[in-house]
């Protein structure tokens, strides 16, 4: 572990050279760059006329200028999809607006070749507000807003679906909304490199947020994304990227706060730092998944304040082959959140399943309530659709591929209890009973009832608990921790409520070291 923190810092010094590198390239072009001012390419500032061909006339003219500064006054300014290029930024000034167009037809869907293959290349929109294909040398900033003004564009793309005029043949009728490729994202970046994203204030696609794939040297610095206006709300997405930096954001989110995906094999996030956000959300704060067909590799996530969301506070996937290595998670503040953590390898694809190993978490606090934390959300996540007693937190391999080098310290989770034997469908007497759930959507709440409430643990190798403290608000009939086909097992210094006795309960496990009184330990044959 000692290996795994030495290498993480060396890749988050390089990160962070390489984009602030980028940033102070940008900064000092950015002084001697001439500015476009978009009203002067005949861009109305009334929210009513649509600018998407003046706006992109700026774009053009500071691009054919080898480069400049796109200014948007004050003012709402109402337009289509918009193409970034190359050495161009875009500078939203206080009070201006670029608003979202409601006409599903002033957005273009997106070609990007060159792009590697992906199983799941169409699983999601090619369209956005703002889109960027192998543009280099970009920043966006100020102190202005984007607005998607998704919700009202998402109807409109809704009621076009059922007057037959633009049939969504992927209509979800489970939830009656569009499916999500039908709906634009606010930010679609791809193949881009030395990108910039700072101040601004972005909100309301009908779709994802702002979404980057195959990008390298990305920072996103204090931003304010409100993203809750409809299904898929995902707030930032990360694709398959190398030397991310995502620091001081606030993000409030109907879906995924921050979301790292690896759509393509062959390739990974590597080099990502998340540090100084808040993020409140109707899904998970951070979430490694669920497309995970590549790798994720040398991640940093650090200073993370969480409140009133619905499932994990960090959830690290990988069920379509991915590799998932060199993972440091340290100093989480969670409060009113569903879940803690959630570590899961499956086998969604069929083919040979991924790998979860070398992952430190540390300095970790969660508060889990009784009920659903997220009430106050319009559109929230889909419901766990079964009574249930309260969920622990998770770490589930799958027979013949364990996660591996798992290390938890200094953790402090306090867990509701109010239990029922009612809802005990899975005793410690059966714990064979509790399903693999193989090809399953990876979710912490995907194995039904589970027979602890503060740690499942299944098919893992090399997991070490030190300096763990959980506590119950109320009495749970079940044991604290589960272990199930685990090897290399070490528990140090760990906090249990004193009333209870067999806390840890053990069955198919070699070579632990446990620093608890018998008393607290059972052992199942």
């Amino acid at each position: 572990m000692f290996k795994l923190k030495l290498h993480l810092l060396f890749v988050f010094l390089i990160s962070s050279l390489l984009v602030l590198g980028s940033k102070a390239c940008a900064q000092n072009k950015n002084k001697t760059q001439k500015e476009f001012l978009i009203t002067n390419y005949g861009a109305k500032a009334d929210g009513k006329t649509l600018n998407t061909i003046a706006i992109q006339k700026t774009i053009d003219a500071a691009f054919k200028n080898k480069g400049g500064i796109v200014v948007f006054p004050k003012g709402h300014f109402l337009s289509g999809s918009i193409q970034l290029k190359s050495n161009v930024s875009l500078h939203l000034e206080e009070d201006a607006v670029l608003l979202g167009s409601t006409n599903p037809v002033d957005y273009v869907k997106m070609e990007f070749p060159g792009r590697p293959d992906s199983p799941k290349k169409d699983d999601n929109s090619q369209m956005a507000l703002i889109v960027a294909h192998k543009a280099n040398n970009i920043k966006l900033y100020g102190k202005g807003k984007i607005d998607g003004q998704g919700l009202q564009l998402a109807l409109n793309i809704d009621s076009l679906h059922h007057a037959g005029i633009a049939v969504d043949p992927n209509y979800t009728i489970k939830r009656n909304r569009p499916n999500e490729t039908m709906r634009p994202k606010l930010f679609r970046f791809s193949q881009c490199d030395a990108v910039a994203v700072e101040g601004l204030q972005l909100t309301a696609a009908s779709c994802w947020g702002l979404s980057f794939e195959l990008c390298s040297n990305l920072s996103l610095d204090g931003l304010k994304v409100v993203n809750r206006s409809y299904w898929n709300n995902d707030g930032i997405d990360i694709t398959d990227c190398k030397n991310v930096k995502i620091t001081n954001c606030d993000l409030d989110t109907a879906d995924d706060g921050i979301c790292l995906k690896s759509y393509y094999p062959g390739y990974a996030n590597d080099g990502i730092y998340i540090a100084n956000c808040t993020i409140k959300s109707s899904a998970s704060a951070i979430k490694f998944g669920t497309a995970s067909y590549g790798g994720f590799k040398n991640v940093v996530i650090k200073d993370i304040q969480v409140f009133d969301t619905f499932r994990s506070a960090i959830a690290i996937e990988s069920v379509d082959g991915a590799e998932i290595e060199n993972i440091e998670v340290s100093n989480i503040n969670a409060v009113n959140t569903g879940n803690a953590i959630f570590i899961r390898i499956g086998q969604r694809s069929g083919e040979k399943a991924g790998s979860i190993k070398n992952v430190s978490i540390k300095n970790i606090k969660v508060q889990v309530p009784f009920g659903r934390p997220d009430s106050n959300y319009d559109l929230r996540g889909p419901e766990v659709d079964f009574f249930h007693n309260p969920f622990p937190s998770s770490i589930v391999g799958i027979p013949g591929y364990k996660i591996e080098n798992v290390s938890l310290e200094d953790i402090t989770i306090s867990y509701p209890g109010r239990a029922s034997k009612g809802m005990a469908y899975i005793p410690i007497s059966r714990l064979h009973q509790v399903p693999e759930k193989i090809q399953d959507y990876p979710e912490f709440s995907m194995f039904g009832e589970l027979p602890a409430w503060a740690f499942y643990v299944r098919h893992a190798n090399g997991i070490s608990f030190k300096n763990v403290k959980v506590s119950l608000d109320d009495v749970d009939f079940r044991p604290a921790f589960v272990f199930d086909d685990v090897q290399n097992l070490n528990m140090k210094q760990i906090d249990l409520p004193e009333a209870k006795t067999e806390q840890v309960v053990l069955k198919n496990v070699a070579e632990s070291k446990i620093d608890l009184k018998e008393s607290n330990i059972k052992t199942i044959r």
